[in-house]
């Protein structure tokens, strides 16, 4: 059985797929259903959800729609965990490969780098991040690349260790093939679907991170973000509790889509599944 087949015998997995698209569908569509700037004034503060037919999920303290800040946050969550994801990915996959490949020193040294970025919390080591660097956009997003790739470092250096000593390798070297040509060629593939399942962690803890940044009104405020959005809401969480909750129910909606594909992944691309 396949892997596509395989992985849409999960409902868990399917679940996860359809809600993500419905996010994506979100962002993509933002500048359509919502033409106007998300952060413009659009009405009476604090209106609740239905209350008013121009504004379906109400608007915040300061008067803005909220389900606009809800379709155009859609893509800064999807961008910030795609991007951070990519950074992360990229340079755990670099480092993982040197160290797992040539061991020895090489493997030492990368990974006392490795064990020092994880000697902070990723959260406290993105404040001092973001503290030192700013709080623009860009560089949180960089910021939280920054942070999150010594797991995938790990888990691509277990990788090589495994496959290195494999005879396909042996059969490589005795070609005549370069190291970079046996790295890329011949392991890297075989190393890098447990590291794309690992990805849809990271993207999720990415978008976590940017929400909680926000939260404590240290991610950009010149952006529609659901973090921003619950930050401003908690100025009213006694009374006006849906300003916060309705973000916070589109992270976890889309943080748990992102897990349940992951593992989805995880099951369609595990070899030990493939005769089932």
């Amino acid at each position: 059985m396949g892997p596509v087949k395989r992985y849409f015998r999960s409902p868990a997995a399917v679940l996860g797929l359809v809600l993500l698209l419905i996010v994506i569908g979100m962002a993509l569509s933002a500048g359509y259903f919502y033409p106007r700037d998300p952060l413009a004034l659009a009405g009476r503060p604090l209106i609740w959800p239905f209350a008013n037919p121009r504004f379906l999920l109400g608007t915040d303290n300061s008067g803005r729609d909220i389900a606009a800040q809800i379709f155009h946050g859609a893509r800064i969550s999807l961008l910030i965990g795609g991007v951070a994801t990519l950074i992360a990915v990229t340079i755990g996959v670099m480092v993982g490969a040197l160290a797992g490949f040539y061991g020895g020193w090489i493997d030492n040294v990368l990974m006392r780098i490795t064990e020092a970025f994880q000697t902070l919390p990723n959260f406290v080591l993105l404040l001092v991040l973001v503290a030192v660097f700013g709080s623009t956009l860009t560089t949180v997003t960089i910021a939280v690349g920054i942070v999150a790739w010594p797991a995938p470092a790990r888990l691509t250096r277990a990788e090589f260790l495994s496959l290195r000593s494999r005879e396909f390798v042996q059969a490589g070297r005795t070609l005549g093939m370069r190291d970079t040509q046996l790295m890329l060629r011949e392991i890297l593939p075989n190393a890098l679907p447990p590291v794309i399942v690992y990805a849809g962690v990271v993207m999720a803890v990415a978008i976590l991170l940017e929400s909680a940044l926000a939260f404590l009104r240290l991610s950009d405020a010149n952006v529609a973000s659901w973090g921003n959005l619950i930050g401003l809401g908690r100025d009213v969480l006694r009374v006006q509790w849906y300003v916060s909750a309705i973000p916070g129910v589109a992270i976890l909606i889309t943080v748990l889509a992102v897990s349940l594909v992951g593992q989805g992944l995880n099951d369609a691309l595990n070899p030990r599944l493939k005769q089932r």
